[in-house]
């Protein structure tokens, strides 16, 4: 049986998404990132952090 993620912690969601903390704690903090609390934990849902990386700017491409 395969269960998909669906909550990462802010750790969890930095290697998933091949960054660094910092920028995600900075992310959540600036409200670029949504992110939930749930008593102590702090939970980000799979679907806000694919919103945040596709609202992400594209890097112009050389020619």
């Amino acid at each position: 049986m395969n269960i998909e993620k669906v909550g990462y912690s802010p750790e969890e969601a930095a290697a998933a998404a091949g960054l660094g903390r910092t920028l995600i704690f900075l992310a959540m903090r600036d409200g670029k990132l949504k992110a939930r609390k749930l008593g102590r934990r702090t939970v980000i849902t799979a679907d806000d952090l694919k919103t945040f990386l596709d609202n992400l700017p594209v890097r112009g491409v050389a020619a």
